[in-house]
């Protein structure tokens, strides 16, 4: 899958989650199909799957051994360094620590890493 496949991808699954895991009605942005998101949100997402594929690749596929935190964890952080790349000042929901995210988001995280997941073994 190439990196903007990926990218894709990543966007859908982030989709996909709020839908399921937001609680009420998600704001538009969080939403916006791929053929309206920025293009700088399509090079993070792609940027991100890259990262979390080279790491499952990396593992020879022993990532399925990590916990669903630790996916999401790593995908937030991975997030997160692509936001002070596009970034002067990012907001600070851009760029919040794990503990500080909401729930709903930590779970789509854990999600996105488990579709890169699927699709890179």
């Amino acid at each position: 899958m190439s990196q903007t496949e990926g990218a894709r991808l990543f966007r859908e699954t982030w989709i996909a989650g709020v839908h399921q895991h937001f609680p009420g009605e998600p704001k538009a942005g969080y939403v916006t199909p791929w053929g309206d998101t920025p293009q700088w949100e399509r090079e993070a997402a792609g940027a991100v799957y890259a990262q979390v594929r080279q790491f499952v690749e990396a593992s020879d596929g022993h990532t399925s051994r990590l916990s669903r935190e630790q996916k999401g964890r790593f995908v937030a952080t991975c997030w997160t360094a692509q936001m002070f790349k596009h970034f002067d000042d990012p907001k600070p929901g851009y760029v919040a620590d794990w503990p500080d995210l909401p729930a709903w988001q930590q779970e789509t995280d854990a999600d996105i890493f488990e579709v890169i997941e699927k699709a890179a073994t």
